[in-house]
């Protein structure tokens, strides 16, 4: 049953849908799945230790990073969701770091959602996005032993572009970059620098 031209139980800040996925913008009531993505060995190994140990910081977390997001730069995180019931799976979208030229694409799995093709498809959406906000261009940042994140960024389009630190004490990862549209007076497709 529909409501409002949503499907029934979508909630207002839906941001894409596909067949078997729903994105949609963060709110603080999704604190305690956020609670859970954070302390996953997988997200801390993979991404880093956010320090979120409690609902309280991860409201915190959630108004700080993807709801301040969505007023400042238009875009963000964005929860995906498993249909029928939408049952929170991971998170997935676009982050603007002060210090970053490009927008970079962030995603996050429950490790019991991995290898079903959820990061792919939910990815695709939120470049599909990019290309709406007329993006020149999309980051990613990997570490260099996640070969996963590595083959899924190869595979939706993304080149090698160095490696960096996110910050001064952080290992380095690695940079990939995705070329969405031309600039003037430079050719289609090829990165342009990381």
């Amino acid at each position: 049953m529909e409501q409002n031209g949503k499907p029934a139980g979508v909630a207002t800040g839906l941001v894409a849908e596909t067949e078997r996925l729903v994105l949609r913008e963060f709110t603080a009531a999704d604190a305690p799945f956020v609670l859970r993505l954070l302390n996953e060995p997988s997200f801390v190994h993979n991404i880093g230790d956010r320090g979120v140990r409690t609902a309280e910081e991860a409201v915190r977390y959630l108004n700080d990073g993807p709801i301040a997001s969505y007023a400042k730069h238009g875009h963000g995180l964005y929860l995906v969701a498993l249909k029928p019931g939408l049952q929170p799976i991971g998170m997935c979208g676009l982050l603007k770091r002060d210090k970053i030229r490009d927008v970079d694409l962030g995603y996050a799995f429950l490790p019991e959602f991995w290898s079903n093709g959820y990061a792919r498809e939910s990815a695709a959406s939120v470049l599909a996005i990019a290309r709406r906000l007329r993006l020149t261009a999309v980051a990613a940042f990997v570490s260099p032993g996640n070969a996963p994140s590595i083959r899924l960024l190869d595979k939706l389009g993304f080149a090698p572009a160095g490696e960096t630190k996110l910050e001064p004490a952080a290992a380095p990862v690695f940079v990939y970059r995705l070329q969405l549209r031309s600039l003037p007076g430079k050719p289609h497709g090829r990165a342009q620098g990381g």
